[in-house]
């Protein structure tokens, strides 16, 4: 059996460049989430299934990378069903995790509880551009805070962070999934259907109100809910204050406050916002998880013509591991599509530090190599970057190299004389 030395098909290898600039990223994430008071912690890659397949994760619930029990446990002559062959599977988000592990701990956990999440996660996805089937997320996550200053601040330490690291003029934009499923009643749809209705709503972005519509038909929809719900969105866009707009006309179709509690979270986030970028009330955004339950955000760049975070309100989730449920809003940032831009754009990491190369020359005795990494060393303690590698017969390509990975200096060591 050969050998195949490219990454299994979605995951990729990480050269030294690009690690560079995802720990600069990683530590841009660390310092600027705590200075908003999050705290990181950390779950396991490995979730139990029953947790993974809860029917909360949507489609993502498809697409489990899921694990063999081992041992004992795995007998292949009398199992009759995958539930008698898996156990656990990779998680495909760390939303679900954070929810067990605050089940698992609330007891020794500040209220309310502002927690940092990093690491990698696994979907079996159709890989493509910026997409990959094993990918590191960044969540910030706020639990026990019923109010809408959980929202609030959520977007404000994600926009901060977009900024430091470079980025300006991204829109982000603003729903609330108590406002979707008014429309669709306020329409005519039935409560059972509006999942279905709310994938068709998601394409409109891409094929515009006509499109969503008919795509409503080719489902079998009512005619006259389609064409309520086309002549909203359509009165909708030519509103100036379109959520009282949709407070208006929905009435009594609407959940008290819920209008309300969205102008306050736009209303404050761009008067206080230190980054330039555009927050808007986008009736369009679904967001697919279905344990969304309130608000939801998502961050478009047009470097990429698509999101590179989203996150929302998620108050039912914990309460199916405890019984109670837990006030509970998250945002995740698509960390491997922010690295692909910044690597696109030729971005690096700043502040590296000054990196020096001592080529060595086959042959030299031991006391002189001795004194060589001396000097090297004495360098590193003064926070300089020193290689010491044997010099190549082509030392000209050698050094080219070294200046690709960022070597501005060199010292040549020969047998019987020291040449700068």
């Amino acid at each position: 059996m050969d050998l195949i030395k490219k990454p299994t098909t979605g995951m990729k290898d990480i050269t030294p460049d690009e690690m560079a600039l995802r720990n600069y990223v990683m530590d841009e994430i660390k310092k600027t989430y705590a200075s908003f008071g999050f705290s990181q912690i950390e779950t396991p890659a490995v979730e139990h299934i029953e947790n993974l397949c809860s029917k909360q994760g949507g489609e993502n619930e498809k697409l489990i990378f899921k694990i063999l029990k081992r041992g004992e446990k795995l007998n292949l002559e009398t199992a009759q069903n995958e539930g008698d062959l898996v156990d656990s599977g990779l998680r495909y988000d760390l939303t679900v995790p954070l929810s067990r592990f605050y089940a698992n701990n609330a007891a020794t956990l500040p209220k309310p509880f502002k927690a940092l999440q990093m690491g990698n996660v696994w979907r079996a996805d159709r890989p493509q551009k910026g997409r990959f089937r094993q990918f590191m997320q960044c969540d910030i996550d706020i639990l026990g805070e019923p109010s809408n200053l959980a929202e609030i601040e959520l977007i404000l330490a994600t926009t901060t962070l977009l900024g430091r690291v470079g980025f300006r003029g991204f829109k982000v934009h603003v729903n609330d999934r108590r406002i979707l499923k008014a429309m669709a009643s306020y329409s005519g749809f039935a409560p059972e259907d509006f999942d279905n209705v709310f994938i068709e709503l998601d394409k409109m972005d891409k094929i515009g109100l006509d499109g969503v519509c008919e795509c409503l038909t080719e489902d079998g929809f009512s005619a006259d809910a389609i064409a309520k719900y086309r002549k909203l969105f359509e009165e909708f866009n030519t509103q100036e204050n379109r959520i009282d707009f949709l407070k208006a006309t929905l009435g009594d179709f609407i959940e008290e406050n819920a209008a309300d509690n969205l102008m306050e979270i736009l209303s404050a986030v761009e008067a206080s916002k230190g980054t330039d970028c555009e927050v808007v009330f986008d009736p369009t955004l679904v967001r697919g998880m279905s344990y969304y339950t309130g608000t939801i955000f998502e961050i478009e760049m047009k470097e990429l013509n698509c999101s590179v975070a989203g996150g929302g309100r998620y108050d039912k989730m914990i309460g199916k591991f405890t019984g109670q449920d837990t006030p509970a809003c998250g945002f995740s940032i698509g960390f491997e599509r922010i690295i692909t831009i910044m690597m696109e754009q030729g971005k690096k990491a700043p502040g590296t530090t000054e990196k020096t190369a001592f080529l060595v020359e086959k042959g030299i005795d031991g006391e002189r190599l001795g004194e060589i990494i001396a000097k090297a060393q004495a360098l590193r303690a003064e926070g300089k970057t020193v290689l010491v590698t044997r010099m190549n017969k082509n030392k000209k390509f050698q050094k080219e190299q070294l200046e690709a990975d960022g070597y501005t200096e060199f010292t040549d060591f020969y047998r019987e004389a020291l040449r700068n």
